[in-house]
């Protein structure tokens, strides 16, 4: 059991090793994920913690921008949206509605 327990720390080392060397922070070990639509181009990854505290993960094929909404109903009426993009000089822009 011991040599077991070893070589999954030994896997998890490597599997976060590029995140040490390269000063980024580890990702969050998000638990649940979707394909939001039919040709795999929206790809949403999420999770919560003890406090509800909601993390989200939104990776999508775009020219640029997105748009990804909340609704209690799962219609566009009273939902709150965020839109992020990147302009063509790199920054990155987030609006919530």
């Amino acid at each position: 059991m011991a040599v077991f327990f070893s070589r999954i720390k030994a896997v998890l080392f490597l599997l976060f090793l590029p995140s040490f060397c390269s000063g980024q922070p580890v990702p969050p070990l998000l638990r649940f994920s979707i394909l939001l639509e039919p040709s795999n181009m929206v790809y949403l990854r999420w999770d919560h913690d003890k406090q509800e505290m909601m993390t989200f993960e939104l990776q999508v094929h775009t020219t640029g921008w997105v748009a990804f909404g909340f609704s209690a109903h799962g219609g566009l009426s009273g939902s709150d949206i965020v839109i992020g993009g990147v302009f063509p000089n790199g920054s990155i822009y987030f609006c919530v509605s």
